[in-house]
């Protein structure tokens, strides 16, 4: 596995096609970015990250972020993940997994490791975690404390 930018480092941009059409991380200067990365659509951790996602979409509203899910699988099992469970997350296509490489969470034999990576206004990493199992992940409660991080450091 790859280091990837740690917390201070500039986030490396990408663009990535999704269910809402074209991502480009830059494109979200002056905003915070929610970076989901997960393993698979219709697996079983995930359906339940996402779920819970969907089921608190009023608190997921309210972190002030852009959020989007990012996993190899393409936009149209994005689509179909997503209407399957009435998912809330934008979801973006790394089919060749460039961009989970770029930010150090792919590994031999998983693929992509479940990890958050919460970019500042400015295009900088503030906040990274990688989960080492991926049978757990950060929900709404979780997003919001790391958010809020970044709102107690200025």
């Amino acid at each position: 596995m790859s280091r990837g930018p740690q917390t201070g480092d500039p986030a490396p941009d990408f663009a990535l096609e999704g269910t809402e059409g074209r991502f480009r991380l830059s494109d979200h200067r002056g905003e915070r970015v929610v970076l989901l990365f997960y393993p698979g659509d219709e697996t079983p951790v995930c359906t339940k990250q996402f779920c819970s996602y969907r089921d608190r979409a009023d608190e997921m509203a309210a972190l002030d972020a852009t959020i989007v899910g990012i996993s190899p699988q393409g936009v149209g099992s994005h689509e179909r993940f997503r209407e399957h469970h009435g998912l809330t997350v934008p979801l973006l296509a790394d089919p060749d997994k460039a961009v989970a490489k770029a930010y150090g969470v792919t590994v031999p034999a998983v693929g992509v490791r479940r990890a958050v990576v919460i970019v500042d206004e400015e295009g900088i990493v503030r906040y990274r975690h990688v989960h080492t199992l991926g049978i757990g992940f950060q929900d709404v409660d979780d997003l919001r404390d790391a958010l809020g991080q970044l709102d107690a450091r200025v």
